[in-house]
């Protein structure tokens, strides 16, 4: 897709995902955040949640990665705006993203070769609890 072709207020949602104790440990593995909320079972139940969380950042990525369908070889991932990690994500808990085109716009110093799209992305428990929420900013060509 091209600039021209995103509509603003045009959505799509993805299918559901649970997150895992080996998403947790693989997470935690990867970016050294070993941190007890997410890692230590007996710790957590001390605290006002009560159990392991997953790490924001993991559902973060498993959000976005749950919204990449097809390649877009016309528009590329240009950030993320006010990312908000709203209520915890527990081990079993499966969420749901859903996307929704908020704003289009003139690059600032391409105009005639790009447009900016942003998305605002919503992040879903079973309970329909909203656990994240942000803006994912695209860099996107123009039709030439």
């Amino acid at each position: 897709m091209y600039f021209e072709d995103y509509e603003v207020g045009s959505s799509r949602t993805s299918t559901g995902r649970t997150i895992t104790e080996a998403d947790i440990v693989t997470h935690a593995g990867q970016t050294g955040d070993f941190y007890p909320h997410h890692m230590d079972a007996e710790w957590c139940k001390t605290q006002p949640f009560g159990a392991r969380m997953a790490h924001g950042t993991l559902v973060l990525s498993v959000s976005v990665g749950m919204l990449a369908g097809e390649i877009n070889e016309s528009a590329m991932s240009y950030g993320y705006d006010k990312v908000r990690f709203i209520a915890p994500v527990f081990i079993g808990d499966t969420i749901t993203s859903k996307a929704e085109i908020i704003t289009k716009r003139d690059h600032a110093k391409k105009p005639d070769e790009f447009g900016m799209v942003d998305e605002q992305v919503t992040v879903m428990n079973q309970k329909g609890e909203t656990v994240i929420a942000f803006t994912h900013l695209y860099l996107v060509n123009r039709r030439k």
